[in-house]
């Protein structure tokens, strides 16, 4: 059956003057509206379609993909505040409704927030609720130490930045662990640091323990190889520089050094750092 607020394959029933009419199965027909309509459709035809309501609570299909659909987290920006809640643009001619009971703050106009896209069971309509904790799961037995996972930035804090992880789950990304500021609905690709007893979770950019070393070590053998074996990046480049080249912390990075200058693999010259010929 036909799912409001996703991407579905419906098919063409007939071709009017005011657009498709699509086998929306249980809910009956749906109108495609001749606007939307990317080219022109026969009877018989699949048609892809977004599915929302009217004005009127009537089924509607739209062949506009919005920025996020039911299920999703998505950092979307107000367009607009009324007396019964917000309204944000989330790509649609119809803007998205966030209640006031849904808003974790009162939202401003012009300002961007992370919401949860869902469908309202008492009305049946799309909305969206920036209360992230009501949809995210709070078992952490699925976390291992240094496992890769998606994040998604949803909060700044007095300690760092709070979370979305994998589309499911929260943590926290400490300040400490990071090295160029971070931007609200930032998506970016981190590990678990910790799973603490308390069921919070610390989150890293870099890989936790020496496997990090390793990996940025062996990022740097492959860097000089792409500069005839000097760099200019030494453990006195900036962190900005640091981080922009190999995506770590300037701790991290000086300990690859020091491992790969122990290993006898590069040497500290006046120009930079030099790669070392492998001994005969």
């Amino acid at each position: 059956m036909p799912e409001y607020g996703k991407m579905n394959q419906l098919t063409v029933m007939r071709v009017t003057d005011v657009g498709l009419f699509l086998d929306g199965e249980d809910l009956g027909d749906i109108l495609l509206p001749r606007r939307y309509a990317k080219r022109e459709w026969e009877a018989g035809e699949v048609v892809d379609v977004f599915l929302m309501r009217d004005s009127d609570d009537r089924p509607l299909a739209t062949t506009l993909t919005p920025y996020a659909m039911v299920g999703d987290f998505a950092c979307l920006r107000v367009v607009a505040v009324a007396e019964v809640g917000s309204f944000m643009d989330w790509g649609l001619p119809k803007d998205l409704f966030v209640p006031f009971r849904e808003q974790k703050m009162k939202m401003l106009e012009g300002r961007s927030y992370v919401v949860r896209v869902y469908v309202d069971k008492a009305s049946g309509r799309i909305a969206a609720s920036s209360r992230l904790e009501r949809y995210l799961d709070k078992t952490t037995s699925a976390f291992k130490i240094g496992q890769p996972v998606s994040l998604m930035i949803s909060e700044k804090s007095d300690l760092g930045y709070k979370a979305i992880i994998n589309n499911t789950h929260s943590g926290m990304l400490f300040y400490e662990k990071v090295v160029l500021p971070l931007e609200l609905g930032q998506c970016l690709d981190a590990f678990i640091e910790q799973v603490r007893e308390d069921g919070k979770i610390n989150l890293s950019l870099a890989k936790p323990g020496y496997d990090s070393v390793a990996d940025v070590s062996t990022a740097i053998l492959a860097y000089l190889d792409t500069q005839d074996g000097l760099m200019t990046v030494t453990d006195k480049s900036s962190r900005q520089e640091i981080f922009t080249l190999f995506g770590v912390s300037k701790k991290t990075y000086k300990k690859a050094l020091g491992a790969l200058y122990k290993a006898r693999k590069i040497a500290f010259e006046e120009e930079g750092v030099k790669r070392l010929d492998p001994p005969k």
